[in-house]
């Protein structure tokens, strides 16, 4: 007789047997197929909400940026260009520098696209005695910026349109100037366009005018003693070696200093928002990372369990239907059959029991994983039904388990004595 053939009646002669190794098999894969999907789904919404999370922060970061930029850019410029034979001495001293250099090293500098500084403003600077009031004042003179990166960037500092002045808020008071009063300075006639509010250094006792006017008025017509500029802050670690490298090769004969805590404040304040931005991130990666960790500890005590139990369940059914079918063993056997035919007719059945099992516990816990979602109301996640090799494994696995299972009954099948079974019944 074919072993396929006694493998189906065997099947067909003990269905509920049959049918409860097959279930009790399906149990122990569904069990594992659920598992493994969760743990998928748990790592694609992962991967979701840290994607959402980092778009989201990267809109939180920029704003914060734009923040911080927006806080900082109030105040002012943070590196000076000055002269290289400026004793710097004279010029904190003094509050201003007493050599020159040419407006058009601002424009050199524009044109050369230097990375490292921004916001470029060329500028005059010189106190003298406002002779219509009798006062000591801090003559700026400026034009528009010179641009690097952009023409869309916001200018730091307004442009003086001649003819009129900015006054500074100590200069105006104790005047006293007006927004639209006319006056002169040495001389020369000028509109208060503007009066600047109190910033508590020598901005208020500053007149800013138009940079032409500034150098007629001071006999230093196509020159300037200092070029404004605000650092990009693109890079934290040796910012100020690197300004001093890239301007260097373009005005070797200028020398540059820094406001310290300008600087720093800036790049603090763009590093606190980076800093909040990738905590948040890393905060949402741990929260999910914990709660993956406590999946995988549950799935690895619960599936174990259960493969354990339908393994012991498969063995007690396939034990007791060998005890069931002693005189059947011992029928077949004096007709011929041979040990090893009746170990693979009870083995054919574990496997098949095995395939039934898989096929039927994979399709349950792909189901339950496709349906599962982390919690109420939560976005689904969407996972392919078909794996291929999730499938492969399980449906190798489960008849290998089911054999494994049913081994032992077999051989205990193969060992009894036909003519004591006969004789027995």
């Amino acid at each position: 007789m074919h072993l396929p053939r006694l493998v189906f009646r065997e099947i067909r002669h003990r269905k509920l047997s049959f049918a409860l190794g097959v279930v009790s098999a399906a149990v122990a894969v569904t069990g594992l197929v659920a598992a493994l999907a969760i743990l998928q789904k748990h790592d694609r919404r992962t991967e979701q909400i840290i994607t959402a999370k980092e778009a989201a922060t990267q809109q939180q970061m920029a704003k914060l940026e734009d923040d911080y930029r927006k806080l900082m850019l109030k105040r002012g410029f943070n590196v000076m260009i000055l002269p290289k034979d400026q004793n710097l001495s004279d010029l904190y001293a003094d509050d201003f520098a007493s050599k020159y250099m040419p407006e058009e090293y601002a424009t050199r500098l524009a044109k050369s696209r230097v990375a490292t500084i921004n916001h470029i403003l060329p500028s005059l600077q010189q106190k003298v005695k406002w002779p219509e009031y009798e006062r000591t004042a801090l003559i700026m003179g400026v034009r528009g910026e010179v641009y690097v990166q952009s023409q869309q960037q916001k200018p730091l500092l307004e442009m003086v349109a001649p003819g009129t002045m900015i006054v500074g808020h100590e200069l105006a008071r104790t005047l006293p100037l007006k927004v639209g009063d006319p006056t002169k300075l040495m001389g020369r006639p000028f509109t208060v366009a503007k009066i600047n509010p109190e910033r508590g250094n020598k901005d208020d006792i500053t007149v800013w005018i138009n940079l032409s006017e500034a150098q007629e008025l001071l006999g230093k017509r196509g020159l300037i003693n200092g070029i404004l500029a605000l650092d990009c802050t693109c890079d934290t670690v040796d910012r100020l070696s690197r300004i001093r490298a890239e301007i260097g090769r373009i005005l070797p004969d200028t020398r540059i200093i820094e406001y310290a805590s300008q600087a720093v404040t800036r790049a603090e304040a763009r590093q606190r928002a980076a800093d909040e931005a990738q905590t948040s991130i890393q905060r949402e990666k741990d929260g999910r990372a914990k709660l993956r960790g406590e999946r995988e500890a549950l799935a690895a005590v619960l599936v174990p369990v259960v493969l354990v139990g339908s393994s012991l369940w498969i063995g007690l059914l396939a034990l007791a239907n060998v005890r069931e079918r002693r005189g059947e063993i011992g029928i077949l056997r004096a007709l011929g059959l041979q040990a090893r035919q009746i170990l693979l007719i009870f083995l054919g059945k574990a496997v098949v029991i095995g395939l039934g099992g898989a096929a039927l516990g994979y399709v349950v816990g792909r189901a339950i994983g496709v349906l599962w979602r982390d919690a109420p109301g939560a976005p689904p996640v969407p996972i392919d039904f078909i794996d291929l090799r999730l499938l492969g494994l399980v449906l190798v696995a489960a008849p290998l388990l089911a054999a494994r299972a049913s081994w032992l009954p077999a051989m205990s099948a193969t060992q009894q004595d036909p003519a004591l079974v006969l004789r027995e019944e």
